[in-house]
């Protein structure tokens, strides 16, 4: 990556150009031509705009400027190096769920103070290489997880700050009942009812520091209200912990992430409206606050660029088949999403037709029934919205090489990842196996 990339417009303030714009009738990244990008990188790619990073991020900052706050960005929505980087430099810390996201913050410049550390099922090694780094917060989601640090930190002579990640079992509405997290019965957090009795636990267990309350309620969420909920249910915890008197070292309000972003007529979320819920909230109960974003400031940041290869008919239906597939954006077919699918140049008079991908399976697709542009084999298309859930979720299924991701910051183009090749689809493979006795 070019030097200077990601530093020379730290302090300036986003384009009214930035981000996926038409010119002359041809979709734009920023400055740079997608049809110009597909001729560096080929296709399928995915495409980044900095510029909206940006923008999002300087949004929600300002949103949650009456309180003292810091932006924990989610690796598990985008992992690339590049955007880690970018993210890190705007000011923001990380919230990871595995090992391999420790070492990908790591990767990127983030120190073991920028990490709040999520997840459901840590390991032992990710407990010990936690604590190891010196995180920020372990966020613990369960009273065995809690002993089970305690061990660790003993072992190694060591306190550990924790958060209790409380499920505060909230309805929400999502998109898909698998971006719940927050309601009874969820795999997600301790249960509330059993939350103040893990607490006055933590409060007891050498090695560990009790320094934060946290929820997470969900992704794409179409509601603010129950932020609201959710909040009050923490403060009354909180007002329990301190009247059994473990709350002296209470630092830190953890409220996760799962602001919806638009992928086809929504509306954008209300950033006032969610301010009033949460800034007072944090006021009230003198902790910092902590969140986690993810899709919100890298989902519309961007496109996966594809090129249609075939066109053909059949049982009364138009196919428009490209050379990406469910191996590149699996999220129509994981949880029948809705990415907005346009064609980069001017097109002719739109019908319907089914967007599917060359993957050898019946669930390989973009879109059912959808109008498009009248395209042909060589067009190119831009899937919209993939700037989170898509690269992290690629696969090499049915033996098909990662895609590359470009960085767009205005009009500069930089190559985040390159593309696999054949070589790297068996590296870690071996046909003639050593064989050994155990």
């Amino acid at each position: 990556m070019g030097e200077g990339l990601l530093t020379s417009h730290r302090d300036a303030a986003p384009r009214a150009e930035a981000g996926f714009v038409r010119r002359d009738g041809w979709l734009h990244a920023d400055a740079v031509a997608l049809a110009d990008i597909a001729g560096f990188a080929g296709t399928p790619a995915y495409v980044y705009s900095a510029s909206v990073v940006r923008a999002q991020y300087a949004r929600l900052d300002a949103a949650l400027e009456g309180v003292p706050h810091r932006l924990h960005y989610s690796v598990k929505a985008n992992g690339n190096l590049a955007l880690l980087a970018l993210l890190r430099e705007l000011g923001a810390g990380v919230d990871i769920v595995s090992a391999g996201e420790l070492y990908r913050a790591q990767r990127a410049g983030f120190g073991g103070r920028d990490v709040v550390f999520s997840g459901v099922g840590k390991t032992v090694t990710e407990l010990e290489q936690a604590v190891a780094a010196d995180v920020k917060l372990v966020n613990v989601e369960s009273e065995a997880e809690l002993r089970l640090l305690a061990d660790v930190a003993r072992r190694v002579g060591r306190v550990v700050p924790v958060a209790l990640r409380v499920n505060p079992e909230v309805e929400v509405e999502t998109a898909h009942h698998y971006t719940r997290t927050g309601a009874r019965g969820d795999k997600f957090g301790i249960p509330y009812d059993e939350a103040r009795e893990v607490a006055r636990l933590a409060s007891s267990l050498e090695g560990i520091r009790l320094a934060g309350l946290d929820m997470h309620i969900g992704s794409q969420l179409t509601r603010i209200e129950p932020y609201a909920d959710g909040l009050a249910r923490l403060l009354e915890l909180r007002a329990n912990i301190d009247a059994d008197g473990g709350g002296e070292g209470l630092r830190y309000l953890d409220i996760g992430g799962g602001l919806g972003v638009t992928y086809d007529a929504e509306s954008e979320a209300d950033l006032d409206a969610f301010a009033r819920i949460v800034v007072p909230a944090a006021k009230a109960s003198g902790l910092e606050l902590v969140m986690e974003p993810g899709r919100f400031l890298v989902g519309n940041a961007g496109v996966l660029l594809t090129r249609v290869l075939y066109r053909k008919r059949s049982g009364g239906k138009d196919y428009v088949i490209t050379d990406a597939g469910m191996t590149e954006l699996l999220r129509p077919s994981h949880y029948n999403a809705f990415h907005r699918i346009e064609p980069i140049g001017p097109a002719g008079e739109a019908g319907v037709v089914d967007v599917v991908g060359p993957v050898c399976e019946s669930g390989d697709f973009f879109a059912r029934d959808r109008s498009l542009g009248d395209v042909e084999p060589g067009d190119l298309l831009a899937i919209s919205s993939a700037g989170a859930y898509g690269a992290v979720m690629s696969s090499q299924y049915n033996a098909r090489p990662r895609v590359p991701e470009i960085l767009v910051d205005g009009e500069r183009v930089a190559l985040a990842r390159e593309r696999e090749s054949f070589e790297d689809l068996v590296r870690h493979e071996n046909a003639t196996p050593e064989w050994r006795t155990l």
